[in-house]
């Protein structure tokens, strides 16, 4: 025999509800900040207006830019800076213009490969692991799978043509190292 259980009632939500932590007197100094400000992180739905919340909870909301009040005097607009130029005695990584040239012939080259290569060349003959490279180049954590890395920098090997593949070398189950006088 089976019986069931009655399902809890549920409660139904009446809407954002503000609740203010450590609430003092408006004269009062806060404590141990010598009458120093006090701010609050609040998050709320999209939806909901944060001053309308406030007023409606007896709240005054005190609402300073963060922007100076002043806006800044135009001026001469500074001339673009280039950034640093890797370069060994083949290949010029430009940055600034992300710009590979081998050989005097520039590559075509996707955006990842170009902080790929770029990375690998300011960094001669350092090895990097597949995980530090899929975090410093695309920005996210370990994935579980260096396949990614790997299918780059086949890529890049093609591109870079059979003369100068070999400057990009393998490091057995760790990773790639760029070595610039490897030919």
């Amino acid at each position: 025999m089976t019986t069931a259980i009655p399902a809890p009632a549920t409660r139904r939500d009446p809407g954002p509800h503000l609740q203010l932590v450590g609430h003092r007197p408006p004269d009062a100094p806060a404590n141990g900040t010598d009458g120093g400000r006090v701010a609050y992180l609040v998050f709320l739905p999209a939806d909901v207006d944060p001053v309308a919340l406030m007023k409606a909870h007896g709240v005054r909301p005190e609402i300073q830019p963060l922007a100076p009040t002043t806006p800044p005097t135009p001026g001469p607009v500074p001339a673009l800076q280039p950034g640093p130029v890797h370069s060994d005695d083949v290949i010029r990584v430009d940055r600034a213009r992300r710009l590979v040239e081998v050989d005097g012939r520039e590559l075509d080259l996707t955006y990842l490969e170009f902080d790929l290569l770029a990375h690998l060349v300011s960094h001669p003959y350092t090895v990097h692991t597949r995980d530090a490279l899929i975090s410093g180049i695309w920005g996210y954590g370990n994935i579980g799978d260096g396949r990614t890395v790997d299918v780059h920098v086949a890529r890049l090997r093609r591109k870079l043509g059979p003369t100068y593949r070999g400057r990009i070398s393998t490091v057995r189950r760790v990773g790639y190292k760029y070595v610039p006088d490897h030919q």
